[in-house]
């Protein structure tokens, strides 16, 4: 475990990762047109370079890892930085074909880089700030969504989406260099946060389905938000990107607070957030034609979501049965799968029964997946003796 500077520094190449994976997933959305003129394909083939992206991370974490899992941290996150740098300058060198290719390379890296990134991190530090680490990664990704997207679409549309990509591969260039020089090269199997530090198969069986359920309800709502704001609660289109803002933003305080309760109260903090969300999204079915009312919702959802990466991440690198790296790729693996999972159930109850009732459906979700957690017991209580009696 590394100290002081070396290891501030060190997370925050990782946290620089973080946000350059997050942006080039989601650059192609706000440059899909432009995209989609100058490689000549239609706008839904051009789509398909986001889904394609999050299909292949879902699908390729878990072996992938586990194929890996030996090579020490610092050379393999090297190595996976250096897949995105040089597959994302390869992606804007020629036609369709170049980019989809390209980006399915990248997707690639990214299946492994979210496996291991939150254990490398934790690894660097005490392990009782694991959860403010863990925190710090992916408030990093966040930081993706809220600054990294939007100011690489406004290059590219005021240069090329080619640049747009080119300025990302720039800051994976930086850090892969922060990476390079600092992360320790220990053997993964080293250090505090390659096993959990209390392990349990039924708590983290727990996790994984409760992921799977609540992203699938999330994003259920989250893929038709446009439509929702527009068409329910009556905004202009110009208005939803400044909603959308409103949702990034209030979701770093999110981030920070759920660092800290992730250390005090782990399971709390898996809570809270499936909770809140519901209770979002549900608001937003029954109140959704009242502007104000959805601005204080959609910033109560932008809280609330991604507290779940964080504090589900955290809770696996205390709950894993084995290595970390594993559990962190099949808890990437389900999320992933969510995301896929909501834009598809989204799409089939948007045609069916309209993009209101969609929002219920997902609030519907969200509290299954909090039914879910509640099936874990309270640490110490009567009820978790008897089950690890048994």
């Amino acid at each position: 475990m590394r100290t002081g500077t070396g290891s501030v520094v060190a997370l925050g190449a990782l946290m620089l990762a973080a946000f350059s994976y997050l942006t080039v997933e989601l650059l192609p959305v706000g440059l899909l047109p432009s995209i989609a003129r100058d490689v000549g394909v239609s706008l839904p083939a051009a789509g398909l370079l986001v889904t394609g992206y999050g299909l292949t991370v879902a699908v390729a974490s878990l072996p992938l890892t586990h194929l890996l899992r030996r090579i020490p941290r610092r050379y393999l996150l090297s190595g996976l930085l250096a897949v995105f740098v040089a597959a994302t300058c390869v992606s804007v060198t020629g036609g369709y074909g170049v980019l989809f290719g390209a980006r399915v390379a990248t997707a690639l890296s990214q299946s492994v880089f979210w496996s291991v990134v939150a254990p490398a991190a934790a690894a660097l530090f005490a392990p009782g700030v694991r959860g403010r680490v863990t925190a710090a990664v992916f408030g990093g990704a966040s930081l993706g969504g809220v600054l990294g997207v939007p100011g690489a679409t406004w290059l590219g549309q005021q240069t090329s989406w080619r640049v747009a990509f080119l300025a990302v591969a720039g800051l994976g260039l930086l850090s892969l260099a922060g990476v390079a020089l600092l992360l320790p090269a220990t053997s993964p199997e080293e250090g505090h946060a390659a096993t959990g530090s209390a392990p349990d198969t039924f708590r983290y069986r727990l996790i994984v389905v409760a992921t799977a359920v609540a992203v699938t309800g999330v994003y259920a709502a989250y893929t038709y938000i446009a439509p929702f704001l527009t068409d329910v609660s009556g905004f202009t289109a110009r208005s939803v990107s400044v909603l959308l803002l409103i949702y990034g933003v209030a979701g770093l305080g999110g981030v920070a607070a759920s660092g800290v309760l992730a250390d005090r109260a782990p399971r709390a903090a898996t809570l809270a957030p499936v909770a809140i969300l519901a209770a979002a999204l549900l608001g937003l079915h029954l109140f959704g034609t009242a502007r104000a009312v959805t601005v204080a919702l959609v910033a109560l959802w932008g809280f609330a979501m991604p507290q779940i990466p964080t504090t589900f991440q955290s809770r696996v690198l205390q709950v894993a049965p084995g290595n970390t790296d594993i559990a962190s790729a099949v808890l990437s693996a389900m999320f992933n799968l969510g995301i896929a999972a909501g834009a598809f159930v989204g799409g089939l109850l948007l045609s069916g029964v309209g993009v209101r009732s969609t929002y219920l459906a997902a609030a519907l979700l969200l509290t299954v997946a909090l039914l879910i957690l509640l099936r874990e017991p309270v640490p110490g209580s009567r009820r978790d003796t008897s089950r690890l009696r048994s």
